[in-house]
């Protein structure tokens, strides 16, 4: 089933299935480098306080060493944790809600992370860890689209790029 805003190819690259639920799919910073989207580029290096030159990452588990990652994402905590586990995220870690997470600087990133890894852990023990990985980056795709009109959104929008309705409080809050 073809998903506005993301391609089949793209729902099931582990590449964007960031260990900490964060899905790098729904990421402005990844959309506006996937897009080539040189002013969205330049609205996240904005809020995130980087250049727009270095505002542009292809998905926080790309392969060492990886060709596109974002600044933030280099230095990542979580991250760094989840590869010294051997795990590939956190639904796999019985220490999961750990201070990693509870600390983590964003709110927003804290209640996005709080929903998906359950949600995460819930899809792999029904489908299996291959089925259940991408089922849970598709639910990710699927949440992030305008309830008004449809259209696919980021994580974290305050609006709906399309018909300008409001969406921050029905996903995940504001900053």
């Amino acid at each position: 089933m073809q998903l506005e805003g993301w391609g089949e190819e793209e729902i099931r690259n582990r590449d964007l299935m960031a260990p900490c639920g964060l899905y790098c799919g729904a990421c402005g910073v990844y959309i506006a480098t996937r897009d080539g989207n040189e002013k969205f580029k330049t609205v996240m290096a904005n809020l995130y306080g980087t250049k727009p030159e270095e505002t542009q990452c292809l998905g926080c588990m790309q392969p060492d060493p990886p060709k596109n990652l974002y600044a933030f994402c280099t230095t990542c905590s979580i991250r760094d944790c989840v590869k010294s586990k051997g795990y590939y995220s956190c639904h796999q870690c019985e220490e999961w809600p750990c201070r990693m997470i509870q600390d983590f600087p964003l709110a927003t990133g804290v209640r996005v992370m709080e929903r998906t890894i359950p949600l995460w852990r819930a899809k792999v023990a029904k489908d299996g860890d291959e089925k259940g990985s991408v089922e849970w980056a598709r639910a990710e795709c699927e949440r992030y689209h305008c309830p008004s009109c449809g259209k696919p959104l980021f994580r974290g929008a305050r609006q709906c790029r399309a018909c300008k309705e409001p969406v921050a409080d029905k996903l995940d809050g504001t900053l």
